[in-house]
């Protein structure tokens, strides 16, 4: 169900209880290397956070990816890696272009620019999903909208809630696709601040159990008050320096650990790192610096395979 108002998510809340139902944190997990990786002059055009002036070093980015992996790896997540390509530079973050329910379905995501539609088109990840694992395929297509999938969505998987943040990579038929592709109870639309590009930058829901956001960064504060009162107070709010070092891309891999790049994790302030362990929560760090001159960082680098 999807809705687009303060009002009207509040009324469904009243008809429905929203309690955790199913599996928070992933069984598996795949990723892109980033061989051929290179900061995308597409993509620049609407992400503030790209570092477009500095040099990238290809191989450090493919050794801070094994990194991340084999870290998955270690808290008992199998990783499955797909090859890189210089024609899709940006592949190192496949979440918005493919992602998975718990209903056994995997969604492909309609890109915004062309260099990232190739990477939906990849035969082999298709085949892995359809052919391999046996999930059903919900294809959206890039003549009837936008939706970069868990970036323009932050999903809420114990709950079986999403929320959308509206920028240039998503429009409103894409918000309707995301409702229905990823099978939601619960979707509330909403406008983020002008100059943020994907929500999971800004906002992430943890394990279920609290969520983390930047106030400024949505365009209504009443909407930031909603979902605080959705989730009984149990909100961190970030500093613009947190926000400016990826705290928001973080990400539940079980149900009390939490993956934060180093470059976050050593931004986080004490207070916060307080709010995050009063929640039950455990963080880690993972340098990933390579990376985020791309103007991404580490959620972006994982999918999540339920």
């Amino acid at each position: 169900m999807l809705v687009k108002n303060i009002a009207d998510f509040k009324k469904v809340q009243e008809l429905k209880q929203f309690n955790i139902k199913q599996e928070v944190a992933m069984k598996a997990a795949f990723m892109v290397s980033p061989v051929g990786f290179s900061l995308n002059e597409q993509t620049a055009q609407d992400n503030e956070y790209m570092q477009m002036d500095a040099k990238v070093d290809e191989k450090l980015a493919v050794y801070q990816q094994m990194q991340l992996a084999r870290t998955l790896t270690d808290f008992g997540i199998p990783v499955i890696t797909f090859p890189g390509s210089e024609d899709t530079p940006d592949a190192v973050f496949p979440n918005n272009a493919f992602a998975t329910n718990h209903n056994r379905r995997y969604i492909v995501g309609s890109m915004k620019y062309p260099n990232r539609q190739l990477e939906t088109q990849r035969h082999d990840i298709r085949k892995f999903f359809g052919g391999v694992l046996g999930y059903e395929e919900y294809e959206i297509e890039n003549h009837r909208a936008i939706a970069e999938l868990t970036g323009v969505l932050v999903p809420d998987r114990g709950r079986n809630v999403g929320f959308i943040g509206m920028t240039e990579r998503v429009d409103e038929a894409g918000a309707v696709e995301l409702d229905e592709g990823f099978q939601l109870d619960l979707t509330f639309q909403f406008d983020l601040a002008e100059g943020e590009y994907h929500t999971n930058v800004v906002m992430a829901c943890l394990a279920s159990v609290g969520c983390v956001m930047h106030k400024d960064s949505f365009a209504d504060p009443d909407v930031v008050q909603a979902i605080d009162d959705f989730y009984e107070g149990r909100v961190l709010y970030l500093s613009d320096e947190e926000k400016l070092a990826f705290c928001g891309n973080c990400i539940s891999i079980t149900d009390r650990d939490v993956l934060f790049s180093q470059t976050a994790y050593d931004t986080l302030s004490v207070s916060s790192r307080k709010v995050l362990t009063n929640w039950g929560l455990e963080i880690h760090g993972v340098d990933v610096s390579e990376l985020e001159k791309a103007g991404g960082s580490l959620r972006c680098m994982i999918g999540e395979i339920f």
